[in-house]
């Protein structure tokens, strides 16, 4: 069983839409690393989940109240501790997956790997790259390809 794990985002709904209300996660975020994020972790069909500083590991439909700005590291009261974070792996019985998937800079995957250290999961980041624009780049081409428009014969 595999799970893909991707970073929540700076953008979201309510900053073009302050009515927008209550909304799953996976529609709460809008920025164009989260879309592409999004549709790699649609892509593997396999279980994801949406990793935020406030709200730690959240499914698809977890349902957000409203917007908040809160970025790992920031030391934000509102900011969810590593151990919290180990926490809920353990109460959401993350650690049965056998192999974990993790999108994100290398910063946001050591949280996962730290959150993930009494667990048996094979942890793998495949896109990380020495920059941010290297790593879409790398994960868009992933889909093209995929998606049987690569130039394959």
């Amino acid at each position: 069983m595999r799970l893909v794990i991707i970073p929540c985002g700076k953008m979201k709904i309510w900053d073009k839409n302050h009515e927008a209300g209550p909304q799953k996660a996976r529609d709460a975020y809008t920025g164009p690393p989260f879309v592409v994020n999004r549709q790699y972790a649609e892509s593997r069909h396999c279980d994801w989940m949406i990793l935020s500083p406030k709200y730690g590991f959240m499914r698809p439909d977890f349902v957000i109240p409203g917007n908040y700005d809160v970025t790992f590291g920031d030391k934000s009261p509102e900011e969810l501790s590593g151990s919290e974070l180990k926490r809920q792996v353990e109460r959401q019985g993350l650690g049965k997956y056998a192999n974990v998937t993790v999108l994100g800079g290398r910063d946001y995957v050591q949280i996962v790997k730290d959150s993930f250290s009494s667990s048996k999961s094979k942890l793998e980041a495949p896109f990380v790259g020495p920059r941010f624009g290297t790593q879409m780049g790398l994960i868009k081409k992933f889909l093209h390809d995929e998606s049987g428009q690569g130039g394959k014969a």
